[in-house]
């Protein structure tokens, strides 16, 4: 089983030097990836509940925020060689799917074909709003701007049309190097979700699952992917235990469950911190 590192990335404690820390330590013990997750703005009043936490609140709040993802992400591939980068997750429905096309290829062409696209359809409806963008129907518009990116990676001459979006003819490179484009992994863990996933992802992130509920959600997976005549070697399983408790234990019990990688949020509000944690979590990975 692999092991990736979701980092926070919440201002102002992720300056360069940060980020510096958080991609030589992760590169040099042998960390499979690195996560970043994306909010474009927060609000201090809010009536949409975030779905892992029990007060249904998001836990940054005040004048924190989290650095955007392509832009730091780039920062990353620039100070690494091996370690794949991923969003975890990208909120594709509210974004312009040519630009987030743009910036997909754009970041696996300068990491020479290091990035894993997680993807996920959004909770805080008060940030589509902020964004002109509509949250009903956010899955069935995912998966028509998903197409729509589909089409500039990989047709020399892309175009694409349905109720969500029009693409006239156009060209859009450099194309991505993962061939036909980076890896699409779906997060979340609704059976809408899942559908997603085997329908047309090649990953999925599940997040803040006790072993027995992941269980059954890679189970439920499994019997959808089947019904698509698509093996499960087909798709990556990862898991990102969140809130939950992690030791040994519970890692082997991922593994046996069917995760191929656990990531592991690390929240440190400085480098020596951060340095710290990843110690302690090296030993509980030595101990499984």
């Amino acid at each position: 089983m692999k092991y990736g590192i979701f980092v926070p990335t919440q201002s102002p404690h992720f300056h360069a030097d940060y980020l510096h820390t958080v991609a030589a330590e992760c590169e040099a013990r042998n960390y499979h990836s690195i996560w970043l997750a994306e909010h474009v703005v927060l609000f201090d009043e809010y009536a949409s509940s975030y779905p892992y936490e029990l007060d249904g609140k998001f836990p940054i709040t005040d004048e924190r925020s989290l650095l955007e993802p392509f832009t730091t992400l780039a920062f990353l591939a620039a100070r690494t060689e091996r370690i794949r980068l991923g969003t975890g997750i990208c909120l594709v429905p509210q974004r312009n799917p040519v630009y987030t096309a743009k910036e997909v290829a754009n970041l696996d062409w300068l990491s020479n074909g290091r990035f894993d696209f997680g993807v996920g359809v959004g909770w805080l409806e008060e940030e589509f709003q902020a964004l002109g963008m509509p949250f009903a129907r956010r899955g069935q518009r995912c998966r028509s701007y998903l197409e729509v990116m589909r089409r500039l990676w990989c047709d020399d001459l892309s175009s694409y049309r349905d109720e969500f979006y029009e693409l006239p003819e156009c060209r859009q490179y450099p194309k991505p190097i993962q061939q036909p484009h980076p890896p699409i992994h779906f997060g979340g863990e609704s059976d809408a979700a899942l559908r997603r996933v085997a329908d047309i992802g090649q990953g999925w992130y599940g997040f803040n699952l006790d072993p027995d509920a992941f269980a059954e959600r890679v189970q439920r997976l499994t019997g959808m992917l089947d019904k698509n005549g698509r093996p499960r070697q087909e798709i990556e399983i990862s898991l990102c235990p969140y809130n939950q408790e992690v030791d040994a234990k519970r890692l082997a019990a991922y593994q046996a469950a069917g995760a191929d990688q656990v990531i592991l949020i690390v929240l440190a509000g400085n480098e020596s911190k951060f340095r710290r944690k990843l110690d302690a979590i090296d030993a509980m990975i030595a101990s499984v």
